[in-house]
Order: structure tokens, then sequence, then C-alpha cells
């Protein structure tokens, strides 16, 4: 874009989910229900983890760690979204715009690696089982955990210093329900050829890289659970890792679209529809993935269940 006279004003004007969509309102409750299932289960899933003692292993406490980002990831953008829907109100203020924009990279970018980590897991656990207590103990998940917050931090901080300081002339609508990223720069009069190259790099890091890394370990996992003696162990490798593999093909898949093609690409509508996805459904999917396709969770869930149907019968 060419370069002009900037705004004055600070706060922006968001546009709204589907500003053209003739039953919006619909579309609003039916995202007003999937935030609650998603705060509900993920935080069940924690919960489940935190109690049952079957469930204090490294895999669940990855799973804990992704919990965690789901409801922080939901929690950063939807009640925004329903306060400027009901109230009336579009704008959003400068600093409110930059605590968007770093909470969804700094969460976006951990769940790239902990989904990686995640993979790492459970290749040290189908292909090396005598060694996963010494790989992967205790100290080592809590380095995953760091290593996974830490990163998306340190992504989060460059994008937002540098997207929050791009000069905006003329109107600050930003076509989009939340502050994001590619819609903040296409309202940008700043050239922002090279951000873009240089998102695409980041994307080459956090999107493609650990999407390699997980392929090539569900390769190895694969060949060796084709040489598995048991049924039962080779049906439950297959399940843990084919629940990991959908919620990898669910996050990384819109990434990919959205962040490693040009921006040019894509239609305001089009970026909504990925980011719907990417951070409502996906974060309201997860728990249900791991807990249906994973007998010890639907087994602690009985547990719990159990316990307070006993307690209510008998007072």
């Amino acid at each position: 874009m060419k370069e002009g006279n900037e705004t004055l004003t600070t706060d922006f004007i968001l546009s709204g989910l589907f500003p053209n969509m003739k039953y919006v309102s619909i579309l609003i409750y039916i995202i007003i229900l999937i935030y609650l299932a998603a705060v509900i289960g993920n935080l069940t899933l924690l919960l489940l983890i935190w109690t049952d003692l079957r469930l204090h292993t490294p895999m669940y406490f990855l799973l804990s760690q992704l919990s965690l980002v789901d409801l922080a990831l939901i929690s950063s953008t939807v009640p925004k979204m329903m306060i400027n829907y009901f109230s009336g109100r579009k704008t959003i203020t400068r600093p409110a715009c930059g605590t968007q924009i770093f909470f969804f990279f700094a969460l976006g970018g951990a769940e790239c690696i902990l989904l990686t980590l995640m993979a790492y897991d459970r290749y040290v656990a189908v292909c090396n089982p005598l060694r996963y207590a010494v790989i992967v103990n205790h100290e080592v998940c809590l380095q995953m955990a760091i290593v996974s917050w830490s990163g998306g931090i340190l992504l989060s901080t460059a994008h937002t210093i540098y997207t929050m300081n791009m000069p905006i002339c003329g109107s600050r609508e930003i076509h989009h329900f939340f502050c994001e990223m590619p819609a903040i720069m296409k309202i940008s009069c700043k050239d922002t050829f090279t951000y873009e190259l240089v998102v695409f790099v980041m994307g080459i890091s956090f999107i493609i890289i650990p999407f390699g890394l997980i392929m090539a370990s569900y390769i190895f996992i694969f060949f060796t659970v084709l040489h598995m003696k048991s049924p039962q162990g080779r049906n439950k490798a297959l399940a843990t890792c084919s629940s990991h593999l959908i919620v990898v093909s669910f996050y990384l898949g819109p990434c990919v679209y959205l962040y490693m093609t040009p921006g040019s690409f894509h239609t305001p509508e089009q970026e909504q529809a990925v980011s719907v996805f990417c951070t409502i459904l996906t974060p309201m999917l997860n728990p249900l993935i791991y807990s249906l396709r994973n007998k010890d969770v639907v087994e602690a869930l009985q547990k719990v269940l159990g316990k307070h149907l006993v307690t209510k019968q008998n007072t």
C-alpha cells in the first residue's frame, strides 16, 4: 500500500462476525453454545487429569497443557465478540487490540510446539517403550511445557510489536471479529511485502517444520505398530495416535492456508471462516476427540460420575 497521512484516533473498529450475513444472530448464539461446551469440556479434562492417578503420565500432562491453551485461546476472542455484539459497540482500543494479537500468537505458537512435543512423546512411548520412563521423565515434561509457552511468547512479542506499529491511514475498520494480524495488514498504508515474507518464514518455523516432525514421528510409529504382536496394544496405540493426528490436521491445516499464502489471496469472509474454525471450533473439538477415543479418559469420567451418583443416592 502507499503511505499517507496516519489517522489521529487510536481506537479500531471491528466489523464483527460476517457483517453481511442475514441471520448472524443465529450464528452468534451457536458460538455461545460452542464456547460453553469448550470451557466445560476442557475444564472437565483438566479435572480428570488432575484427580485420577492413572492419568498422571507425560502424555496426559501434555494434554492438560493443550487444554489450558485451548481455554485461553477461545477466551481471548469470543467474550469480546459477544460484548460488542450485544452492546452494539464495535470499537476496540489500541491496547486491547494489541493484547488480543499477543495472546492469539502466543497461544497459537505454544499449541504448534506442544503438538510437536506430543508427537515426540508418542514416538518414544511406542517405538522405545523400555526407555520411555527415563527419556520422558517429570523434569523433561516440565521442560516441554516451558519450551512451548516460551516459544509462543517470543513469537507473539515480535509479531505484536511490528503489527501494532504499522501506520494506519484512512479507515481504521478491521474486517474481522477480533484483532488479527492479516486483517490489520490490509488497512495499513505501509508496504507489507517484507513483513509478509517474515510471516512466511515464521510459518515455516512454527507450522511446516512442526508438521514435518509430527508426520515423521507417526511414520516411525506406524511401522512399529505394524510389527506389534498384541492386537490390544496395536489398537490402543492407533487410537491414541489417530486422535492426535486429527487434532493436528484441524489446527495446522487452516494455519497453512491463513499464514503461508499471500494475504491478497483471501477475502475477509474466508479469513473469518478459517479463524472461527481455528479459534472457536478446534478448542471445543479437542477434548471431545481425546476423551471419546481414549479408554483411560472415558474410564476416569465414568469413575467420577459413578462416585457422584453414589453420593447423591446416599444423601
